[in-house]
């Protein structure tokens, strides 16, 4: 996980782009959604979904379920203008011939911050 954002048409961890997300319950359904992509593994992007939905308020309720969330602000990847936050607990294989365009470069602090949650998530277990 290195940070490598920079807005030359091609993926690099840092980006966030839109791609078609399976649901965790069933993996033959899902929906195309902004993800932020925190590195690689050989030939696939590793990513973590983004949501517009605020699970600040939720978050005792969310964490007893599972999900951990990071807030990352707000960005070019919402028309809407919406603070998005990050789930930093499932990690989502890409293949990045399913990426269908970059949302935009997330500042490198907030990447940084994103990805030490991922790493404190995935040593609990």
């Amino acid at each position: 996980m290195t940070y490598a954002g920079d807005d030359d048409g091609t993926v690099d961890p840092g980006e966030v782009v839109w791609t078609w997300v399976p649901y965790e319950e069933d993996h033959s359904q899902g929906k195309d959604r902004p993800v932020l992509v925190i590195g690689r593994e050989g030939p696939w992007l590793i990513a973590l979904q983004l949501t517009s939905q605020d699970h600040d308020r939720d978050a005792a309720q969310e964490r007893r379920a599972g999900r951990l969330w990071v807030d990352i602000g707000t960005g070019p990847w919402d028309g809407r203008g919406r603070p998005s936050e990050v789930r930093v607990n499932r990690l989502i294989r890409i293949d990045p011939r399913a990426v269908r365009r970059e949302g935009a470069v997330l500042p490198r602090p907030t990447y940084e911050a994103v990805v030490t949650a991922v790493r404190a998530a995935h040593r609990r277990g």
